[in-house]
């Protein structure tokens, strides 16, 4: 089976995208998410986006981790997908329907052959402002995916061996995304992320969306927020209580996966 793709980043949170019409009916994704996005026998990427047509939206789209799980949203993966939908058709504005719900992005400004977009990310929900999770002070907060935010005075602990504890722990049953977030001043947290179905990722929209609206709710940061990842930084900003989340998206690579099987 061949597998046609595109493949995009948002600072280096890299993504596969493929048509939905482009594989059978009945592939098993979970499956073909795992062996395209392995980083030496596949294509390699932190997920894999199926894009189908929608009625009330530009596009509508399914999101698989590189583990095969599924996520209902991904704040680069989504600017990814606008930035693939702009290169066939120009706008301004661009819709598309995630497994948590309708978002709208703006295109912003291209650099080079990175495009800015900003993302209605809509709402933050803080479940609980402040929690113990394996003896790591955590807010815990849904921005369409579930966030839990631990604030650290530095990264000097093994924060990835704690992610993987925290991302499974019971608390958790249907595992959750956390990020490590140093405030540095009112205006600007750094951040890194182990991300469900996924590990280690350079950079996450959602993630960094939440470390904001989690420091943001405990009083210690204001809009707008500039958040630093090791790949680069995202812009949050409120309005009202909607988040907006600016960030680049841009596209290495097309293809085709050479896939074996993959039907259920």
């Amino acid at each position: 089976m061949k597998i046609p793709f595109t493949k995009a980043h948002g600072d280096r949170n890299d993504f596969l995208i493929t048509r939905r019409e482009d594989i059978p009916a009945d592939a098993d994704c979970a499956a073909l998410s795992i062996a395209i996005c392995d980083r030496h026998t596949g294509v390699g990427a932190d997920g894999w986006i199926l894009v189908s047509r929608s009625a009330e939206a530009d596009a509508a789209i399914e999101l698989y981790n590189s583990d095969g799980s599924r996520s209902e949203l991904s704040g680069n993966g989504t600017r990814c997908v606008a930035l693939y939908l702009l290169d066939q058709r120009p706008a301004e504005t661009l819709r598309i329907l995630t497994g948590a719900g309708l978002k709208s992005l703006r295109f912003l400004e291209k650099r080079d052959r990175r495009h800015i977009f900003e993302m209605n990310m809509g709402r933050a929900r803080i479940e609980e402002l402040r929690a113990n999770i394996e003896s790591a002070d955590a807010t815990l907060v849904n921005v369409g995916n579930p966030q839990c935010a631990v604030f650290v005075p530095d990264f000097d602990l093994d924060w990835r061996a704690l992610g993987q504890k925290i991302e499974r722990h019971a608390r958790f049953p249907d595992r959750t995304n956390v990020s490590f977030v140093l405030v540095l001043d009112p205006h600007m947290i750094e951040v890194r992320f182990w991300e469900r179905g996924a590990g280690e990722t350079m950079s996450s929209g959602t993630g960094s969306t939440g470390a904001a609206a989690a420091s943001a709710a405990r009083g210690l940061v204001r809009s707008p927020v500039e958040v630093r990842t090791p790949a680069g930084s995202l812009t949050v900003r409120w309005e009202n209580d909607e988040i907006f989340l600016a960030g680049p998206a841009e596209i290495v690579a097309r293809g085709e996966f050479f896939a074996e099987g993959g039907s259920s």
